[in-house]
């Protein structure tokens, strides 16, 4: 041990299940990479830390604990390598401890691969909770040095405790998007970060995306037509719907007009409307729907509802946003209406003739177009 001993005092591994059942308990969901499982192994180790070196070393060293849960692609490749990963650890010694908590997915081919991108995801939150504490962004950032998003994301966040009181995990989740650890972060109607496949697996989904700047009586109006409607469907299950508004991170730069910047008060401010009145947030990267249908796909094969206006759905049959595709516009559509997908378009007036409204009955297309309608 030597040296190292001022640093490490144990470390451990369980992979049979009876082994890990036996130290940590068993796990009721059956379900052993997950938060539940993660926050009773940090319970456990931080707990025999204190009471085995609490009298010895507590006054004069800082203790942490680092523990992770997580499934490695299998040979077959046809899972998704992910995992939980947190550290509870002192900024000082004899203080209350703080948690720093988050999952991954791994995009890596191998398990070998992903092994080693777990490794260095795991050394780089606890330096960046020793060393970077004082700079939530920079915390933030620094998860992927080494490593790059075509191998690891982020797809959710959270640090809390005393030293960090002041933190607001959905600025955290913002942080994230806006850096390119994930494509998309969700929270609940009570601010508090959500994993994004525990919250949409085999739901049914609804989405209305807005700037929400202000939420108007349109957008309410809106998402309870749509609401209505996207109920009433023989495939849909009222017990299983999850409805979400969603901002998107270009939005949220444009309203600023300053460049890159996003004004975090103002999107803070948003949310919290949003939140009171019951809706789960979304911010992502998904500025095209068939991106964002190709998203939720990965989480359910069950209903998914559109809530726009018919000036998004212009937006839709406008090609210049399909020009990286190969396949054009066909190449979007065939990812936007193969995936069990519904638009619900709220009419709006003309504006050439604000007295008429415009409908699905009288939008027009191009004539190269019209048969894709």
């Amino acid at each position: 041990a030597g040296a190292a001993s001022n640093t490490i005092a144990k470390t451990m591994s369980a992979y049979d299940m009876t082994f890990s059942n036996a130290i940590y308990g068993v796990e009721e969901s059956g379900r052993y990479v997950g938060q539940s499982r993660l926050l009773k192994m940090l319970d456990k180790e931080y707990r025999l830390l204190e009471q085995r070196l609490g009298i010895k070393k507590g006054f004069e060293k800082a203790f942490f604990a680092f523990a992770d849960t997580v499934t490695t692609i299998n040979y077959q490749r046809t899972n998704q390598g992910h995992g939980w990963l947190g550290v509870r650890f002192q900024l000082s010694p004899q203080t209350p401890s703080n948690d720093f908590i988050i999952h991954i997915k791994m995009h890596d081919k191998d398990t070998l691969s992903q092994q080693q991108a777990v490794g260095l995801i795991g050394v780089n939150m606890i330096y960046a909770a020793y060393y970077l504490n004082h700079d939530p962004e920079k915390m933030v950032s620094s998860l992927m040095d080494g490593l790059s998003s075509e191998r690891i994301e982020v797809d959710m966040i959270r640090i809390s405790g005393p030293d960090f009181e002041d933190i607001d995990n959905r600025l955290l989740s913002l942080q994230l998007v806006k850096c390119g650890l994930t494509n998309a972060a969700i929270f609940g109607p009570d601010g508090n970060v959500m994993q994004p496949s525990d919250l949409l697996y085999k739901k049914n989904i609804l989405v209305i995306r807005g700037r929400f700047r202000p939420l108007t009586l349109v957008n309410l109006d809106m998402l309870k037509r749509g609401f209505e409607q996207f109920s009433k469907d023989e495939d849909v299950r009222k017990d299983k719907i999850e409805i979400l508004a969603e901002l998107t991170i270009k939005d949220l730069r444009s309203d600023n007009g300053n460049g890159d910047e996003i004004d975090y008060q103002d999107f803070l401010d948003r949310v919290d409307i949003l939140s009171s009145l019951g809706c789960t947030v979304m911010i992502s990267h998904y500025q095209e729907y068939y991106r964002l249908v190709t998203y939720f796909s990965e989480f359910t094969k069950e209903k998914i509802g559109l809530v726009l206006g018919i000036y998004s759905l212009e937006q839709i049959f406008n090609e210049k946003y399909y020009e990286n595709l190969s396949g054009g516009i066909l190449e979007s559509f065939s990812q936007l209406f193969s995936r069990n997908v519904k638009l619900y378009v709220y009419p709006a007036n003309l504006k050439e003739n604000p007295k008429e409204l415009y409908t699905c009955r009288n939008f027009e297309l191009p004539e190269n177009q019209i048969d894709l309608y």
